[in-house]
This record gives C-alpha cells, structure tokens and sequence, in this order.
C-alpha cells in the first residue's frame, strides 16, 4: 500500500512539473510536440501563450511578441595561414681556389663589402709569367715564319705543304699563348657577384690546395624565405602575393613580403606544399638563416553575418529567429566564426534579412511578431579573420 502512494505521489509530482514547465517556458511545447503532446487539460493551446507570457514582463501586449531585431549583413570569413620558414640571402656563392700555391695578397678583410670582380687573394705567379712570356715569344717567332714563306710563296720556291706547316705553327703557337693567359689568370680568384664577403680563416703566406674552400661572398639586399604550406591552398596561392613577415629575433616588426616562387610538387609525407617568399633588406637588419613567421591571408566565402545576440541554443544545435511577412521563422545556422561584434554563418539567411535579437523568450515557429525599433545593421560588410597554422 505504502509502494503504491509513493508511485501515484511520483507521478503526481511529475505531472505537476510538466505543468509548470510548459506554463512559464514556451519553448516547452517545441519539445512536447515532438512527443505528440499538442495540449494539455487546463492549459490554453500553445499559440494563446504569448499574450500571458507577454503580460509577465515581454516587449508587449496582445497576441503579437513585440521584439527587436537586427539586419543580417554580408560577412565574409577570411582564411589565415601562418607558417615558419627559414630565411636565405638572395644570392650566395662559395668561393674556392682553382689552383693550389701560396697566397701573396689578401686585399679584403673579412666581412666587407666586395664588388663583383674585386680581388679576394693573389696566389705566386712567378712561374706562370714565366711561360705567358715564353708563349708570346714562340707566337712572335711563328708569326714571322708565316710572314716569310708567304713572301716567298709568290715566287714559288715554297711548296704548298711548307706554307701549312708554318700555318698550323702560327695557329699552336696562338693556341699556347691563349693557355698560358688562362694558367696565370687563375692565380687570382675574384668575387663573381656584389655582396658580403664571409670570414677569411686565410693569411698572407699560407699555402692552399686547389679546390679548397676560401669563404663566401652573399647578396643579401634582399632575403628569400622557404616556408610550407597546406595542400588545399593549391589553385589559390600564386607568385607576386603580399605576405606578412616578423623575423622572429624582431618579434614585434612586421615586413612586407610577397611570394617569389611555388614548388611543383607536393611533400607525400606533410601533404604541404614548399612556397618560397622575397623580403626586401636594403637596410641590411636581416641575415641569412634566420627563423621567419610567415602570414598569409585569404579572402573566404561569403557568407551571412548576424548579431550576436540574435544566435539560440537548442538540443539540435544553434539557431536564429528570422521576422519574415510578420512572424517568426526558426532558421538553423552553422557558426563559421565569431568575434565581438558580428558571427559569420551559414544557413538560410540572405543579407537585408532581419533576426530577432530581444524578445526570443515568448517565440515560436509562425507566432506572429511586431517589430519594436528596429535596429539597423552594424556593418555593411563584416570581415572576420581566420586562423589555420601549420
């Protein structure tokens, strides 16, 4: 017997709440509906709810939920990529003798400035010099002989095969001069472009071996940052693109940059794409090798901006209460991206549209509304910047 009263009481009770809670929440019934609960005994119908629950403290009376509103705008979600690159300088060349020999001159310290064509060490040449003279002398030498059998060969007494000979001398001898210039040219190694000579670990006297490494010589007016970026921005990224750029040792600089160049080929492993970006430095701050953050921005799509205030919350997920021909309209949205003073959706909205922003409490789908004093649109047009680092 007791079991019993318990049940009945706990049904009682739970009757009560269902009471209570369609009676003061009017988006109960939303809920009951769903259940196939259309009425309750004693309570009047859902679409006569609004004028009580007006009554204890809405917007108005009568039928009509008096609400405020906002214009829906266009809004258009920007997509950021932001990336870490390292930096190299415009160009760089290593500097290597050609020969080996002993080092006479050293005319530049180390990091100056060089030109192109400037000197950077002399090696001993005295042999060299030696067979550039004797060259000249056998060319001298052939050259008069090819004089003489032409002279003589008018009146011929020479024959035609001796006329030859003294030719291809001539030519040898050419020949022999030509790489005697070429041996004491490379006793001299020059900058092959303008820029910043590296460190010499060199001095007058010490011997070297050819091939070996004498230092660098880097261009550096401007820097050439390689970063990576996703695959899906294949199509939208392109050569001549501004970029943002902070060196990470100037955390709070930011320099302006645009794209150089887009590799060909995607990384299999990262699914990224190698992107290489130029940074004017005629100031001369930055070096190669540097660590960049790298930004770029993308124009997203366009898509409805509502206010804030105007986005619900439901089990089935967020919403909006459109005012169309006079009443209210439940319009699903998906959130894209939200700031203070505009989010970006997606959904059936169109721009010029109006959402309720106030007044939701005592709405319902097809619950006739007025308008009071209606808000005009923030913005015009509402950017909202995105985020997608790698």
């Amino acid at each position: 017997m007791n079991v019993l009263r318990q049940l009945l009481l706990s049904v009682l009770a739970c009757v009560a709440a269902v009471y209570l809670w369609a009676a003061f929440v009017p988006s109960a019934w939303d809920v009951l509906g769903r259940f196939g609960v259309t009425e309750l005994p004693g309570l009047p119908p859902p679409a006569e709810t609004a004028a009580p629950e007006q009554a204890r403290g809405g917007f108005g009376g009568g039928r009509a939920a008096r609400v405020l509103v906002a214009e829906v705008a266009a809004g258009t979600i920007d997509d950021r990529v932001e990336a870490i690159g390292d930096g190299r300088a415009l160009r760089s060349v290593t500097l290597r003798a050609e020969v080996s020999g002993r080092i006479v001159d050293l005319p530049h310290e180390s990091g100056g400035y060089v030109e192109a064509g400037d000197v950077i060490l002399r090696l001993d040449e005295e042999v060299e010099a030696i067979e550039l003279e004797r060259a000249r002398l056998t060319l001298e030498e052939a050259r008069d002989a090819a004089d003489r059998l032409s002279q003589l060969g008018t009146s011929g007494t020479v024959t035609q095969v001796r006329e030859r000979e003294a030719r291809l001398a001539l030519r040898t001898a050419e020949l022999a001069l030509r790489e005697a210039e070429y041996d004491l040219s490379r006793r001299v190694l020059r900058s092959p472009l303008s820029g910043w000579l590296g460190v010499l670990d060199l001095s007058v006297g010490d011997r070297i071996s050819g091939q070996e490494v004498i230092g660098t010589v880097t261009d550096r007016s401007a820097i050439l940052i390689d970063f990576r970026v996703p695959e899906r921005l294949i199509g939208r990224i392109e050569t001549g693109m501004p970029v943002t750029v902070r060196a990470l040792g100037f955390p709070d600089e930011s320099l302006a940059g645009e794209v150089r160049a887009i590799d060909s080929v995607v990384d299999r492993d990262s699914r990224t794409l190698r992107v290489q970006a130029k940074v004017d430095n005629r100031d001369d701050r930055l070096r190669a090798g540097m660590a960049f953050a790298v930004t770029m921005e993308f124009a997203g799509a366009a898509l409805p901006s509502v206010d804030p205030l105007s986005v619900q919350w439901s089990s089935e997920g967020s919403f909006v209460w459109a005012v169309r021909d006079g009443k209210a309209a439940r319009v699903p949205v998906t959130i894209r991206q939200r700031n203070a003073d505009a989010v970006i959706v997606e959904g059936d909205l169109a721009p010029g549209e109006v959402v309720v922003t106030e007044g939701v409490q005592s709405l319902r789908p097809g619950a006739e509304v007025t308008v009071a004093e209606p808000r005009g649109a923030e913005a015009a047009q509402v950017a909202a910047p995105g985020a997608a680092k790698l």
